[in-house]
């Protein structure tokens, strides 16, 4: 479940695409969650996206927060990063269709960011929309909403990340 050790990206490990998430926080210490497009469960998960070649984690983790919610980054405030990198394996059975089979899984870098916005400032129907639908939840509820296989890693997201959620 995790790889590496401090903030130092681990050596690249054949098949998981290297990958940042975020854990957006409103006043109400809730987390920004979505339904994916592309899902047909009724999952929801956090925002999370590919780290491009010559990119920092953090760079793609406010890239990807602006490209699926429309938040821009000077409405974010990083609060704390994961100590390790995460990472999961995708299901055998969606390992040739996802990313083109080009990977088992992602490896991913996780941000707690605070919201410095308010509702008005999110848009989910951006140039590329990833997600149906939006919503604030509860911590607790996260492992409930997320597809099963994601389950472990976001467990051990709200554990790490307890005393900020």
């Amino acid at each position: 479940m995790i790889a590496g050790k401090n903030n130092e990206q681990p050596a690249t490990e054949r098949g998981y695409r290297p990958c940042a998430g975020i854990i957006l926080l409103n006043s109400a210490h809730q987390i920004w969650v979505g339904q994916r497009l592309d899902m047909t469960s009724h999952a929801w998960q956090m925002p999370q996206g590919g780290i491009n070649a010559g990119e920092t984690a953090e760079a793609a983790a406010r890239r990807e927060l602006e490209e699926e919610t429309g938040i821009v980054p000077a409405q974010t405030e990083i609060i704390a990063v994961s100590r390790y990198w995460h990472q999961y394996d995708l299901p055998p059975e969606m390992r040739n269709i996802t990313w083109g089979g080009r990977y088992k899984g992602q490896r991913q870098k996780w941000y707690v960011m605070r919201f410095l916005g308010d509702n008005s400032h999110i848009n989910i129907n951006t140039h590329e929309p990833e997600f149906a639908e939006w919503r604030w939840s509860e911590a607790n509820e996260l492992p409930h909403n997320i597809v099963p296989f994601k389950r472990p890693l976001y467990e051990a997201l709200l554990a790490e990340f307890a005393a900020f959620l």
